[in-house]
């Protein structure tokens, strides 16, 4: 591993104060139904200062802000505190905006958020079924939601996708449907299931949504409730998910703080690092480093 692999572009992290603003998520009780289990530990306020400190001795060239869930009634004002975030701190560097694309207003609000010129992408997570057993169509077919998602590509904006493997079949139909947008799938494609069957099913559901070009996928988002992240349980889905989409078209992303919950930051990021141990160090630097900037349109060299 080169040594300047140290300085990484992490592709996915959160920024987050409930004591000043509102994330019913973070916020209400009783808290949510969560995949990481009991999340209270991350209920609390996350700056960029933490984040480095949890990152050293990972230096953070660049992030990726990912929108945080922020009260819905107010999305424009998530990426005002990101401003401010980013002139207090040098980061966020670029942004992933809250955006409810079923909803009428989705058109003006799309072109409100590009109009900051740090947001890059939107994420709004399409309505999902419970589980792989229920083949019914998710949100990623309603006609609303279609409708805001075609909006995209004329703001010059991205799409982060964030949905269980059972729906990448979906994703792949939007993929070829909407050729000029970028569709980014966040964390893997939620592969929670680690049993045979449940990996043989999320490689064939990734193997779908990998024939799309105009996909890429952030490595992320690994951890499983109780269990420990290490490289033994992480490896088939990390290398899988390489072969799957090629070294150009994946990033590694800490998801931090919502991973701390499982790991720290310097045990995931090693833990790549041990994964892609082999390869070259150009391919190296794509994951870590250069792949997020090409893919967010990073103005920094």
């Amino acid at each position: 591993m080169p040594a300047d692999a140290v300085t990484i572009v992490d592709a996915h992290q959160h920024f987050w104060d409930p004591s000043r603003n509102y994330y019913p998520w973070l916020c209400d009780e009783p808290p949510i139904r969560f995949r990481y289990g009991d999340y209270r530990a991350i209920r609390r306020r996350y700056l960029p200062d933490d984040y480095r400190a949890d990152a050293a001795p990972y230096v953070v060239e660049a992030s990726v802000y990912v929108e945080t869930e922020w009260d819905p009634r107010d999305p424009l004002g998530e990426m005002r505190y990101v401003q401010a975030l980013r002139s207090e701190y040098g980061l966020p560097t670029v942004a992933v905006a809250q955006a409810w694309l079923d909803r009428p207003e989705a058109a003006s609000l799309l072109e409100q958020q590009a109009a900051f010129d740090f947001v890059r992408s939107v994420r709004h997570k399409p309505r999902a079924n419970a589980s792989a057993n229920d083949g019914s169509p998710g949100g990623m077919r309603d006609a609303p939601w279609r409708k805001g998602f075609g909006e995209l590509a004329r703001n010059g904006l991205r799409f982060d996708l964030q949905t269980p493997w059972w729906h990448l079949h979906e994703a792949a139909q939007l993929a070829a449907e909407f050729p000029g947008t970028k569709i980014i799938l966040n964390h893997t494609g939620l592969p929670a299931d680690r049993s045979d069957a449940g990996i043989a099913a999320w490689k064939r559901a990734m193997t779908t949504l990998a024939a799309c070009p105009n996909v890429a996928v952030k490595i992320s988002g690994l951890g499983q409730a109780g269990q420990p992240w290490t490289v033994q349980s992480n490896r088939d889905i990390v290398r899988t998910t390489i072969d799957r989409f090629g070294v150009d078209r994946c990033m590694f992303a800490s998801n931090f703080p919502v991973d701390s919950l499982c790991a720290t930051f310097r045990g995931i990021f090693d833990g790549f690092r041990a994964i892609v141990s082999e390869f070259s160090v150009s391919e190296q630097r794509a994951l870590f480093r250069d792949n997020a900037k090409r893919i967010y349109a990073m103005d920094i060299v």
